[in-house]
């Protein structure tokens, strides 16, 4: 009987040290607080920061080929995230027209 004290015993001080690193790792990873105003708002965000970023890869390349601005790393990687944010908003543009299409498709 003492040898089934001692597992139980050692299992719940493994569950006890478990339960504690699950607890630390859980308030590691807390949950963001969700966005107000849905997600007309978040879209409309989006593309504005899209749009600014379109105009400043813009103002760059205009202020290089005038011969203003000589730095072409932050022009390069301007035209990069201009690049990389359109193509973004271009799939998330094709993923709501196919969601669209799909409920247009659904029968009620």
């Amino acid at each position: 009987m003492i040898v089934k004290s001692v597992a139980m015993q050692a299992y719940q001080n493994a569950l006890k040290v478990q339960q504690a690193a699950q607890g630390k790792v859980q308030s590691n990873f807390k949950q963001p607080a969700a966005p107000q105003g849905g997600f007309m708002d978040a879209l409309k965000g989006n593309l504005e920061k899209v749009n600014e970023m379109q105009q400043e890869k813009s103002a760059l390349v205009t202020s290089f080929a005038a011969g203003k601005e000589q730095n072409v790393h932050e022009l390069m990687i301007s035209l990069q995230k201009a690049g990389l944010a359109m193509s973004m908003t271009s799939a998330v543009r094709s993923k709501i027209m196919q969601s669209y299409q799909e409920l247009t498709k659904m029968q009620f």
